[in-house]
């Protein structure tokens, strides 16, 4: 694929990644990546490729394949099928030597004469232990427990079904149960969260599968933040012109405890209704209880175990970063880079974002052996397709550079509009049909980029 393909498809990778550094030591480098997601993955994959094969690459994961959050919210509603979301591990091992090793990580310690790092690996009862110069976490997501009043003996699981698998299946179903003139409640979580649009997709695939399956039934949407918090003119459109009156959505709804009904997907949600003042401090107004046949309650989420267990997420949950390079910024930590939706950015915490962040991490690592700087202003992009309905979807994309602040001093990624250089992003603000088709056609690419 050449560079203006490359760019066509994927967007703006990282500047530096365009002309990556060969990296040929006499004896090879070694890293090893820490989960095999869209982050992990990618890092695997381009650091081979970029050091043409210099650097030895091991890929820890627990899982046998990976199950895509992307596109899952039409599996929830019965458009497509669950094989869709799965991505198998095959051609990275095949096609660029990586080496899989399947289990989950215990420990990442000073690894003495034999490599900066050692990490242990455990898989049932087996325990391999690894050496490595650079160690790269990819872990993605842990969820908050849901405060929940129901005896867990007998409740059924409370579904966020953010995490793609099992959930997902089992959201789709209890949907599909769901009586005539049910109600869907699900709940948004207080920014930061995975995929910034996500929630409001479901809400309105969700609306659009009750309007033409069960048009009696209404739809609830509690939403932790003040407003809409991505694409809010898209989804501010939908939820009115769309859906109407079956759809409810309440801002400022901060769930406070559930009460799933036992062995069904129903229950009640009781949320604080909050108002905030001009430096974001709540104020707890009120509260209200929703009773619903199906319950889909996505709690907060932060970074992985790992990155809590190594000590490098800091009070938001998610781990600091030198934006150059996704090295962690805790003292004691050098070669040890997070990345994925388990870094601390100001880049949104999404699949294609994770790709990005990737090949900027792989990047830095392979300059590192070959004793030179990262790339000082990397740029990455963030796009998505937004499904409204079983039929239409919106177009989104954003461009970021990496910059320091001139009033504070602080290093951040900015959103740059990629025509006037101011921030924000190119939105395609009216949902088509012609969009909606194109969105397998972005998915296909960006798996295939990750994982073949």
């Amino acid at each position: 694929m050449n560079r203006r393909k490359l760019i066509g498809t994927l967007g703006a990778a990282s500047l530096a990644g365009l002309w990556p550094l060969a990296c040929r030591a006499a004896t090879p480098r070694r890293v090893i990546v820490v989960g095999a997601g869209m982050a992990g993955a990618t890092a695997a994959k381009y650091l081979r490729l970029w050091s043409d094969r210099g650097i030895d690459v091991t890929l820890v994961e627990p899982a046998a394949q990976y199950t895509s959050n992307i596109m899952s919210n039409l599996v929830v509603t019965g458009q497509y099928p669950p094989s869709i979301l799965s991505q198998g591990y095959t051609s990275l091992s095949r096609k660029y030597g990586i080496t899989l090793l399947q289990g989950s990580v215990t420990a990442v310690e000073p690894g003495g004469e034999l490599g900066a790092w050692k990490v242990t690996v455990r898989n049932g009862q087996k325990t391999v232990t690894r050496w490595c110069e650079r160690v790269v976490l990819a872990p993605g997501i842990q969820f908050d427990p849901v405060p929940s009043t129901a005896d867990p003996a007998v409740a059924a699981p409370i579904l966020h079904a953010w995490q793609a698998g099992a959930q997902t299946t089992q959201l789709r179903d209890a949907l599909a149960r769901m009586p005539a003139t049910g109600t869907f409640v699900m709940s948004i979580p207080k920014a930061p969260y995975r995929c910034p649009p996500g929630p409001y997709e479901r809400a309105c695939v969700v609306a659009d599968y009750l309007r033409r399956n069960k048009p009696g039934a209404q739809l609830v949407v509690l939403d932790a933040n003040p407003d809409i918090m991505a694409e809010k003119e898209n989804f501010s459109r939908a939820f009115q012109q769309l859906y109407g009156s079956n759809l409810s959505y309440r801002p400022n709804h901060v769930v406070r405890s559930v009460a799933a009904t036992a062995g069904q997907a129903g229950g009640t949600v009781t949320v604080d209704i909050v108002v905030r003042d001009a430096a974001g401090a709540e104020t707890v107004t009120g509260s209200e209880t929703f009773s619903a046949q199906v319950l889909n309650v996505i709690p907060p989420h932060r970074a992985g175990a790992i990155v809590h267990t190594l000590g490098l997420a800091d009070a938001t949950g998610f781990a600091p970063v030198d934006g150059r390079s996704f090295e962690s910024t805790v003292p004691g930590r050098a070669g040890i880079h997070v990345i994925g939706d388990a870094s601390k950015t100001t880049l949104p915490k999404a699949g294609h974002v994770g790709n990005q962040g990737a090949k900027i991490c792989a990047d830095a690592i392979v300059r590192a052996f070959s004793a030179q700087p990262p790339v000082p202003a990397p740029t990455a992009n963030s796009a998505c397709f937004s499904p409204v309905s079983n039929q239409l979807a919106s177009w989104l994309t954003a461009v970021y550079q990496y910059r320091q602040d001139p009033a504070t001093g602080a290093w951040r990624y900015v959103a740059l509009d990629q025509v006037t250089g101011a921030t924000g992003a190119t939105e395609a603000q009216v949902p088509s049909t012609r969009q909606f088709s194109m969105m397998r056609t972005w998915y296909g690419t960006l798996m295939s980029d990750s994982f073949a």
